[in-house]
């Protein structure tokens, strides 16, 4: 039985914002995770146990957050097209999110970490730098298109204070969304890092 067409249209900014709550209480400096998401209903259906032990006892939460084991490749920001793209969702995944915490910099900051001469200086220089910012960012997107994210700044690390929205990180799941595409080519386009917050500010690791 299929429900995919029949989840509310919140769906999933309510999976986010529970996958956002559920990373966030574990702190900060994790790495990256990915969740698959499963209409509840049919998991219910389909897999009484699993959903209890999920925590998905009722349907009241239309989508539930499956993590998934660590990604081949690792989830450096080169390299994250290439790992998402070995990924083939089953049928019964409606979507998938991805967790990640990133350095955010000003674009003026550009000028002064173009001499580092390794990755490591560069986060080394980009981890010293004042201007930075820290932030967790969740995005998720539904095999039908839907797309919502989610940003946490560690400088305002309260629930109250997390910026929600559809087009918050673009290029994040636009990489996402190519997990359910037949076949998985290299970044999408030009453009701001993996986290696409703004023109104006760009990511560094």
């Amino acid at each position: 039985m299929d429900f995919v067409g029949t989840l509310p249209s919140d769906a999933l900014g309510r999976a986010v914002i529970e996958i956002e709550k559920h990373v966030s209480s574990a702190g900060w400096d994790q790495p990256a995770q990915l969740f698959a998401l499963v209409p509840t209903a049919e998991l219910l259906l389909a897999e009484p146990h699993l959903a209890a032990e999920l925590g998905a006892e009722d349907a009241s939460q239309p989508l539930t957050p499956v993590a998934q084991g660590e990604l081949p490749g690792g989830l450096e920001d080169e390299h994250l097209a290439d790992a998402l793209g070995r990924i083939e969702w089953p049928d019964g995944v409606s979507g998938c999110a991805l967790a990640i915490e990133r350095v955010v910099l000003p674009a003026s900051a550009e000028a002064g970490l173009a001499d580092a001469e390794s990755d490591a200086e560069l986060a080394r220089m980009a981890g010293s730098d004042p201007r930075r910012h820290e932030v967790r960012m969740v995005a998720a997107v539904l095999r039908e298109g839907d797309r919502f994210g989610a940003v946490r700044l560690r400088s305002h690390d309260e629930d109250s204070a997390v910026l929600t929205g559809t087009d918050l990180v673009p290029t994040l799941c636009e990489v996402l969304s190519l997990t359910f595409e037949p076949s998985v080519g290299s970044w999408p386009g030009e453009g701001p890092g993996v986290d696409g917050m703004s023109d104006d500010e760009e990511k560094r690791p």
